[in-house]
């Protein structure tokens, strides 16, 4: 991942679904988080299998943005915001959130 410049930023989140593992519905989640690559001012879009035992969490995402406007619009987009009251609520079982900007 390349280095955070002034003024970008990441936006990340570790998660463990309600789902069990490897099942149809986890699946169905992750192919439709990546759909969030396509909203507007989303760049360098990630999302991974969590490795460390050091955390109970079992994905992770990463995404970028140009500035805090990008990350704003981003967070108050329809489509976000359908995604969130329509999969993350009902389908997330723990999470932590992690929004950066360079020092």
């Amino acid at each position: 991942m390349p280095t955070l410049t002034e003024g970008r930023i990441r936006h990340g989140v570790v998660f463990t679904l309600k789902h069990a593992e490897g099942s149809p519905e986890e699946a169905d989640f992750l192919r439709a988080n990546a759909e969030l690559a396509s909203i507007p001012g989303v760049e360098a879009f990630e999302l991974m299998r969590e490795v460390s035992p050091k955390n109970p969490y079992r994905f992770a995402l990463t995404m970028e943005f140009a500035d805090r406007a990008a990350y704003d619009a981003y967070s108050a987009h329809a489509d976000h915001v359908a995604f969130v009251e329509g999969r993350w609520v009902p389908e997330v079982a723990d999470f932590m959130e992690i929004d950066s900007e360079a020092l």
